[in-house]
């Protein structure tokens, strides 16, 4: 059985085609996807999910990343408490999707859909520094993609 999930859907910017059930049936889908593979200790998954404008997204990039634009997707993993809570929060920048769903020829729920599971999967603990955990990585978010109807987010990026 997965983890229990909590989940807070905060709205900086605002962004009808999002509801808070639609985010919130991605995140549950990333976190199920990934269920066999985590600590057995953690029982709670609590995460934060923002959805904000570009001014928010590049400040909060500036202050966290020392970069100074405004980026897809922001995750924060906290790891895990004694209790068996792991935690974190995943930033949203709406104007940044926008403009890479027109620009990938694809819609803003499904390119939304891809970097909610990818912040998930940051927020439990993948990453993507090497080749090898960004194969891998790649290969997780495709397989949860699919199983929400999805296509293959990387496939349409190299056509």
């Amino acid at each position: 059985m997965p983890p229990k999930l909590t989940l807070a859907v905060q709205y900086g910017a605002p962004a009808v085609e999002l509801p808070r059930w639609r985010l919130r049936r991605w995140v549950q889908q990333a976190v199920n996807g990934v269920a066999l593979q985590l600590d057995p200790a953690i029982r709670v998954i609590a995460l934060t999910l923002r959805l904000v404008d570009a001014r928010e997204g590049r400040r909060l990039n500036q202050a966290f990343r020392h970069r100074d634009y405004a980026t897809n997707v922001l995750t924060f993993e906290y790891g895990t408490d004694p209790e068996g809570v792991a935690s974190g929060d995943i930033v949203l920048c709406l104007a940044v999707l926008r403009r890479e769903a027109r620009a990938q020829k694809k819609t803003l729920a499904q390119h939304a859909a891809h970097l909610t599971v990818h912040g998930v999967l940051h927020a439990l603990g993948h990453d993507h520094i090497d080749p090898l955990q960004a194969q891998q990585m790649e290969s997780l978010e495709t397989r949860i993609l699919a199983r929400m109807g999805l296509p293959d987010p990387y496939l349409s990026q190299s056509s």
